[in-house]
């Protein structure tokens, strides 16, 4: 018996990283996942983003603990597109129970003169991603009139400034990530008398390939600011599990009466 049986999970980010391990993470206790993530490249974006193949091999994990997944290609920044994946993957699973809005981007190395369309990337992918990310699933969760949890990745850079001074892509992300948590406490308060739960996670930097190279990249850009992102705890970079294990617990019935908070995940960082 899982802790989540019974339950379908959206995921936006799910092809790789760290919605992969959540999609994973969550199918272990028992849920099914609808999964959907863009396979494809932002042009502000150095990194080689995620692939259909990856989509597919998260399909594959989950299939593989015996859940069902389904998968969909769709850009969060497409509203429309969005939830027309969200209500196709109630329609195949049944229900919808757990909300994760996970899709992310960085930007390590850009070049000169594009911080205008980087800063902007960042807002449309990790701000309004977010809200069309619960746009587009709030209808099913309403419907059921059965409560719900709706957990949104922000980021230690969602609690406190980090990395600015560095490229308008930074500055960006920090803006989504704090204007992730506000759009959790209005949803909170909103949504709590219909037992809907919404929290925010702020993750310290995770090993994951959206994070490779962004060390280097801060160092060669900022080397004194470089110097104070470590963790106070001895780890480098958590695994992607560790931010899992948090969202695992607090879509569960154990949290189901937390709501409205900001949980690091972070060895530290937030209290340095």
């Amino acid at each position: 018996m899982g802790t989540l049986d019974g339950k379908v999970a959206f995921i936006t980010g799910a092809a790789r990283g760290q919605g992969r391990a959540h999609a994973v993470r969550l199918a272990e206790e028992g849920a099914d996942i609808i999964g959907i993530d863009i396979c494809d490249q932002i042009d502000t974006v150095t990194y080689p983003m995620s692939t259909k193949d990856d989509l597919a091999e998260t399909v594959a994990l989950v299939e593989k603990l015996g859940r069902r997944m389904e998968g969909s290609v769709v850009d969060v920044r497409n509203a429309d597109a969005l939830s027309d994946a969200a209500a196709r993957g109630v329609r195949e699973l049944g229900r919808l129970d757990i909300v994760i809005a996970n899709a992310g981007i960085m930007f390590q190395g850009l070049a000169p003169g594009r911080d205008n369309l980087a800063f902007r990337d960042a807002i449309d992918v990790m701000l309004v991603g977010v809200w069309n990310t619960i746009q587009a699933t709030l209808p099913a969760l309403q419907e059921q009139r059965e409560g719900g949890s709706i957990v949104l990745i922000s980021s230690v850079n969602g609690l406190k400034g980090m990395v600015a001074g560095t490229n308008g892509g930074n500055f960006g992300y920090a803006a989504a990530k704090h204007g992730i948590v506000g759009l959790m406490r209005m949803y909170a308060n909103l949504l709590a008398p219909e037992s809907i739960r919404v929290n925010t996670v702020h993750p310290t930097g995770v090993d994951t390939p959206m994070l490779a190279g962004f060390g280097e990249s801060m160092a060669a850009a900022n080397p004194a600011l470089a110097q104070g992102l470590g963790n106070p705890m001895p780890v480098g970079t958590i695994e992607p599990r560790d931010v899992s294990n948090a969202i695992a617990w607090l879509v569960s019935d154990a949290a189901r009466y937390v709501t409205g908070i900001t949980l690091p995940v972070d060895a530290g960082m937030v209290n340095k």
